[in-house]
């Protein structure tokens, strides 16, 4: 169980790269664009605001690698990060797309439920 647990953050950082890069490189290019079903005039109007969000999304990746790379000492880190990955997942579903409920929320929980089983 503990090695699905590790997977699963791991799995969660990726995402969160992921998105960093969409949102810092991608945002008003094609790609960008499409995964976030946004129009050309907004996306390039919007694109430092996207960076900074893009910088945010960096930082809980890497807070879950840094829990990860503590090992067995590093579950209060990765807690803490899944946590506030679910948190960003809700509020996001809640207000910009439902789509993020699937995309960060869900993983997140998942990560919890298996660290909980873990113990």
């Amino acid at each position: 169980m503990y090695l699905a647990a590790q997977g699963v953050v791991l799995l969660v950082a990726l995402i969160h790269v992921y998105i960093l890069v969409l949102e810092m490189f991608f945002w008003d290019k094609p790609r960008g664009m499409k995964a976030f079903g946004l129009q050309p005039e907004f996306a390039t109007a919007t694109k430092v605001l996207a960076a900074n969000q893009g910088l945010y999304n960096g930082f809980l990746a890497a807070g879950l690698f840094w829990g990860l790379w503590q090992g067995a000492q590093g579950l209060a880190v990765q807690v803490f990060f899944l946590l506030c990955v679910l948190v960003a997942g809700l509020y996001g579903a809640a207000t910009a797309s439902r789509r993020i409920l699937f995309v960060q929320a869900l993983p997140a929980g998942m990560g919890l439920l298996l660290l909980a089983l873990a113990r």
